[in-house]
């Protein structure tokens, strides 16, 4: 079939159109690399005062969170299940590894911010199997299978791009995604009463607006958390700037430091 000048323009440009939109949908799921890694920097800030994320697989301290020892590229916590779940899955996947002898005790502590069992020698040998490339890789796995996947999924769910699922993971690291008013999926709940995602036809800015409303108003219930400069200087900033899939340069400030990636 023979196709004229003009409709052959017509053909290039749609084209064209299609291109860009996929490639700017790729670009704004936060499963790209370089985006996933830019979430990674933006938590670190936040979490370890660094953007240097993979420095910090061997930091463990108490911060008096009342959640025990938090620790390594994510804060698992010796309090809350999510360190020994990790500890459990390093034993599974290096049998007699340093920290394997601590089990028992992380089974006691956890939901507590005892330290009993751990003292004296635990924090050492964290930093001993920090060292250990397969400690390094559980770590990695424990962070997406219980933190960036459900955010990330659940992000998309309500069709929102790399901000709204940043925002989303953020969330999740900081509150968890328990059944208590102040977990994620509380945090969610408290935004649909105000907004609906884009998913069900809702404004995407109006949306995520109104779920940095419910996270600030959940951090503010913790005195450890009533800092909110994560979300009014930072994540509320990208918003702001209409950055809804996080492009670089970005520039925050967290807890009085500031912070670019270029």
């Amino acid at each position: 079939m023979k196709i004229s000048g003009r409709l052959a323009a017509a053909l290039l440009a749609c084209a064209a159109l299609v291109t860009t939109t996929t490639g700017t949908a790729q670009a704004a799921d936060l499963t790209d690399p370089r985006l996933k890694d830019i979430a990674m920097q933006l938590v670190s800030s936040a979490e370890n005062s660094s953007l240097d994320w993979r420095a910090q697989f061997g930091y463990i301290e108490d911060i008096k969170d009342g959640r025990g020892y938090t620790a390594g590229i994510i804060g698992f916590c010796s309090g809350t299940g999510d360190m020994l779940d990790l500890v459990e899955l390093y034993k599974k996947r290096k049998p007699g590894n340093v920290l394997e002898k601590y089990l028992p005790a992380l089974r006691k502590v956890n939901g507590t911010p005892s330290h009993a069992g751990l003292d004296p020698n635990y924090t050492k040998d964290w930093k001993t199997a920090a060292k250990d490339s397969a400690f390094r890789a559980a770590q990695e796995s424990e962070r997406d299978r219980v933190y960036f996947n459900p955010a990330v999924k659940q992000a998309k769910s309500d069709g929102v791009r790399a901000l709204g699922q940043f925002a989303y993971y953020d969330a999740i690291v900081m509150h968890g995604n328990g059944g208590d008013r102040l977990s994620f999926s509380s945090i969610r709940k408290r935004a649909l009463g105000k907004a609906k995602p884009p998913s069900q036809g809702g404004n995407e800015t109006t949306w995520l607006n109104a779920f940095l409303d419910a996270r600030v108003w959940a951090m503010k219930q913790e005195p450890e958390h009533e800092d909110t400069s994560r979300v009014d200087t930072a994540q509320r900033v990208f918003l702001k700037n209409g950055n809804l899939d996080l492009k670089t340069p970005l520039r925050w400030t967290v807890y009085g430091d500031s912070y670019e990636i270029k």
